[in-house]
């Protein structure tokens, strides 16, 4: 018999479920909790101590449908659901997203479903996930959430630092085409639509955040925004991570050096291009300029600047991260190089980390803190591996 569990991954700032049975996981907004299910391959959260929100997640085993249309077409003949269906493409597994319109205990429900193969793309038999997400139809803000959770599902291993399916189906895949990246002397491969996918899904994220600004669970929203922009971007930023790695190398490959020193120096040069950009804030809107504009157009604040610094040094192989704090209203980047400068601990024991700090929007030596935003106990890490 098979038993599907959903594992709590770093409880202390998300709420990560795993499911190690099927391999995918999800990461709905803080505060859905589990209410109910089989235990095998049925599980329902509800958002009720906050809205009349619901999420329910269901596993098919292969064979159980003979297409998604067909799993689609039985959930909405069975909750009497009115609402159109559009099968898509993911990352060579198919997809479907459903409108919902439909009554339950008397009242009218809305919100989205999703339908997706699970498993190796190279399986011809997959389970398929069938993920709901609705809630009250006269709160039309809980639709970033319906959006939002079902975009936070990762259908297997590897898709972890790829946009999400919601993502994907507004914004299908582009060509890329030759774009100049802000100064430097060089273009990078950027699909035409990058920057409007990317800042789209920063928008929905941040209206979901904006829900939490007086709640106790203030910090996890903000660690899971910083999250689900950064898994988006990743993937997009591709292009740009291996022009700007070709460019620096280009300075830094002169001279013989190890490879521990070439990290801190790759770091150091990387952080002096975002470092120059245009300091920049939308504090009517998201307050967070998309990283894909801030690398081509050379502007933004200091988390776009801080995640878009973190992401270039991961493509290259450099442990990244950022940090944010909601006393200071800053934010700085993190990474694992040897050298000198100010660190910040994370963890505890075997697996604790020290990482270098980098401030993105004063031009100063990697490692270097000023004493007015020193204090650690006001800083939130945000671990994005």
């Amino acid at each position: 018999m098979i038993f599907f569990v959903l594992i709590p991954l770093y409880p202390l700032f998300s709420e990560t479920l795993y499911s190690p049975t099927y391999g995918f996981t999800i990461n709905p907004p803080a505060g859905y909790t589990y209410s109910g299910g089989d235990g095998k391959s049925r599980f329902s959260f509800s958002f009720e101590n906050r809205a009349p929100a619901y999420l329910d997640i269901r596993i098919y085993e292969p064979g159980t449908f003979t297409s998604l249309e067909a799993l689609g077409a039985d959930i909405q003949k069975r909750i009497s659901s009115k609402g159109e269906s559009s099968l898509f493409t993911y990352r060579g597994r198919q997809a479907l997203l459903m409108e919902l319109t439909f009554t339950l205990n008397g009242k009218i429900q809305s919100g989205w479903g999703l339908c997706i193969e699970l498993g190796d793309r190279g399986n011809n038999k997959h389970a398929l996930l069938a993920a709901l997400a609705y809630g009250d139809s006269s709160i039309e803000e809980l639709i970033n959430f319906h959006l939002s959770a079902l975009d936070s599902i990762v259908p297997a291993s590897g898709d972890e630092l790829v946009p999400g399916p919601v993502s994907v189906y507004a914004f299908p895949e582009q060509k890329p085409e030759e774009t100049k990246l802000a100064g430097l002397s060089v273009t990078a491969l950027l699909e035409p639509e990058a920057a409007q996918a990317c800042k789209a899904t920063v928008d929905r994220e941040f209206a979901v955040l904006a829900s939490y600004s007086q709640d106790s669970l203030w910090k996890e929203a903000w660690i899971r925004f910083y999250k689900m922009i950064y898994r988006d971007a990743y993937d997009r930023l591709s292009g740009v991570a291996f022009a700007v790695e070709r460019t620096i190398s280009q300075q830094i490959d002169v001279a013989p050096r190890t490879p521990a020193q070439r990290d801190r120096l790759f770091a150091e040069q990387t952080l002096a291009w975002v470092q120059n950009f245009k300091y920049e804030r939308d504090l009517l809107g998201s307050d967070f300029v998309d990283v894909v504009s801030a690398a081509t157009e050379g502007r933004g604040d200091c988390d776009s600047r801080a995640m878009l610094w973190a992401i270039i040094l991961r493509h290259n192989n450099i442990p990244s991260a950022i940090m944010v704090s909601r006393d200071y209203s800053h934010a700085m980047g993190l990474a694992l190089v040897e050298g000198a400068g100010a660190r910040f601990p994370t963890g505890t024991g075997d697996s604790e980390r020290k990482w270098v700090v980098a401030e993105t929007t004063a031009q100063v030596p990697l490692g270097l803190i000023g004493k007015s935003v020193a204090d650690p106990a006001k800083w939130i890490p945000v671990l994005f591996e």
